[in-house]
């Protein structure tokens, strides 16, 4: 090989081992030269919407802006507060029109893939579906860990629906507390059925409860758990029970499930008042028992309404919610305020150390806080 050949990164002991080859650039007959010299290359910004872009975005809606829109109120930035909230309270008019169901489980008993089964479902039947899927935050990006997204393949390619996958950002019970937020802007932007899926820890599922009309358990059969005194708490908060993967050699087992659970049930007192919560047997895979449970809701729906629970209930949640509020404010101005910054951690120390108490430190800490500026 010419020496003019050789790359430069070319191994001098061995000449004849090269996987390239350097030719010098040639200019052909006739060929225009577009080369220009001092040209700086900048990437593209992308400029956010306003609030009145997303605004009529969402309500004509365009996914895009509508997972932008999102993404605004699930920021945790200053900058970006206020402006989520101005677009919130112009899309709260048009909010509050859609059923909206929590489903929780232990793992593995299969939620996403009733999911995806459920929510095809009701988009063959006309619905528009939007799934919240609450995943588990990553220790060190604070990202989805699960990515239902990826485990509902044919439901995400399905026009008719919208899933958003949220990381719970370590809030207790697996429900980031922007979820609220993201189920009155996917509700503006015309979905009638909302589904949220928690991670399925099973200790403080009442905060799911909370922001749902209708709250569904998913169990399992064969897991030898089915009567212990731990689920009840859950139990309690369910107004449909589902016995999964009732389907092959596991249907006898799941019938029999069922009637356990429902036995259970007649001693325990109903999650909503007029409603008598069952079990039932389902499977995603060969869809039986899927269009029973979509009538049991369509029925609770119905029967709220005519008592006035179903109202009742959404105006308890509202007040909830903004004690809720209060409270995320209250932590973050307390944690940002300059003087608790500087003191906590001498503060942290002297506890750690044993040196001060915790009562002292905290009173300490509020005193610096309460404390009127200069």
């Amino acid at each position: 090989m010419a020496a003019d050949q050789k790359p430069e990164w070319s191994d001098p002991n061995n000449p004849g081992n090269c996987s390239s080859i350097v030719r010098k650039g040639q200019m052909q007959e006739g060929q225009a030269v577009s080369i220009q010299k001092n040209i700086h290359f900048q990437k593209r910004r992308n400029s956010e919407p306003t609030v009145e872009e997303l605004y009529e975005g969402v309500l004509k809606g365009d996914r895009s802006l509508l997972a932008r829109a999102i993404t605004l109120v699930e920021s945790n930035a200053e900058q970006h507060f206020k402006k989520a909230q101005a677009l919130l309270q112009k899309l709260l008019a048009h909010s509050g029109n859609a059923i909206r169901i929590g489903i929780t489980g232990v793992p593995g008993a299969g939620k996403s893939t009733f999911i995806e089964a459920f929510g095809s479902y009701l988009c063959d039947h006309g619905h528009r579906v939007a799934v919240l899927a609450i995943d588990p935050s990553s220790s060190i990006s604070g990202g989805s860990i699960l990515g239902d997204k990826t485990r509902m393949e044919k439901l995400a390619r399905n026009p008719r629906a919208f899933i958003r996958p949220s990381p719970t950002a370590g809030k207790l019970g697996g429900v980031h507390r922007k979820t609220r937020e993201s189920m009155l802007i996917c509700e503006a932007a015309g979905f009638d059925v909302i589904l949220i899926e928690t991670v399925g820890v099973g200790q403080s599922e009442v905060i799911i409860r909370d922001m749902v009309d209708f709250f569904m358990l998913l169990v399992l059969t064969g897991a030898g758990d089915e009567l212990q005194g731990m689920k009840k708490g859950i139990m309690e908060l369910a107004d449909a029970i589902l016995v999964h993967k009732a389907d092959g050699e596991n249907k006898p087992k799941a019938t029999q499930t069922r009637n356990e659970y429902n036995r259970i049930l007649h001693f325990l007192q109903p999650a909503t008042k007029g409603w008598e919560t069952k079990a039932y047997t389902c499977s995603s895979r060969t869809q039986e028992g899927i269009s029973e449970i979509w009538r049991v809701i369509q029925s609770f729906e119905q029967t709220g309404k005519t008592s006035g629970v179903f109202d009742n209930r959404r105006k308890i949640q509202a007040r909830e919610w903004l004690y809720s509020m209060i409270t995320d404010q209250l932590q973050f101005y307390f944690y940002h305020h300059n003087g608790v910054k500087s003191a906590l951690p001498k503060l942290e120390n002297e506890v750690i150390a044993g040196e001060t108490t915790v009562a002292v430190a905290v009173a300490t800490l509020f005193n610096t806080f309460l404390s009127p500026k200069d």
